[in-house]
């Protein structure tokens, strides 16, 4: 009766409930430091949710998450690289915001599978190229990883891959690495929220509401991350991570 009630409430089907329980356990994965987890879910979420009201569900879960990863990481934040990388991220977020006012659902889904899949072949060459694959560390190519990175993040909340790929390449070690992923995404996705509230109306307090009951699972996701960071072999999940995100990619192109 207490489940029926919940779906009368906010006006959502069973799958729409799984599907966000779903993406608060990701999240926790993700900020526990299993990044590009998240990829897999993004366009499933879109698929069930919309394209846009699926990008605010997952900002306020994803917020919850950077709180934990700030407080744990942000003594390693390497600021140089954080003010190089945040005005060109800025400039990305408002490209972002624009795009998605222009395009309908359909398109909007559809810009999101694009973005998951280049990010995932992104992901894909770095696993190829191992400690052979290199990135200029020049002005210019540092405002097209922050604005790409600002870009990804409104449209889909799928920069994480471009971003990990970047600082892993310049040669962060983890702390620094961890640190400063941590302390950008918490500024980028606050910078997102009025442009969710007040351009896309895709948050509501009904909205906020239903990620509030999702909190614990989130929280259970950084827990099961921090295990799982520790027991698996991190190839593999790697690969498996790759594999799942394809598949709920290109499920969005049809």
């Amino acid at each position: 009766m207490l489940l029926m009630d919940i779906l009368a409430y906010f006006d959502i089907t069973m799958l729409q409930l799984v599907m966000v329980f779903v993406v608060a356990l990701f999240v926790g994965l993700n900020k526990a430091g299993l990044s590009g987890i998240t990829l897999v879910v993004i366009p499933l979420m879109a698929a069930v949710w919309g394209g846009r009201q699926s990008t605010g569900l997952m900002l306020l879960m994803l917020l919850t998450g950077d709180l934990f990863a700030v407080r744990a990481y942000y003594k390693g934040v390497v600021w140089t690289e954080l003010r190089a990388l945040l005005p060109a991220a800025v400039a990305g977020i408002g490209l972002g915001a624009l795009t998605g006012q222009i395009i309908n659902d359909h398109q909007f889904k559809l810009l999101i599978a694009i973005v998951v899949i280049l990010c995932l072949g992104l992901m894909i060459f770095r696993e190829i190229s191992g400690t052979q694959f290199k990135v200029p560390h020049n002005a210019l190519f540092i405002f097209m990883v922050g604005m790409l990175s600002g870009f990804s993040s409104m449209v889909g909340n799928a920069a994480g891959p471009i971003f990990a790929v970047y600082l892993l390449a310049i040669g962060l070690n983890k702390k620094n690495y961890l640190g400063t992923s941590a302390v950008f995404f918490f500024i980028v996705n606050l910078l997102k929220l009025p442009i969710q509230i007040f351009v896309w109306h895709s948050l509501t307090w009904k909205v906020a509401l239903l990620v509030l009951l999702t909190l614990p699972l989130v929280f259970a996701g950084i827990r099961l991350g921090i295990w799982l960071v520790t027991k698996l072999n991190e190839k593999t999940f790697r690969w498996l991570i790759l594999g799942l995100t394809a598949v709920s990619a290109v499920r969005l192109f049809f």
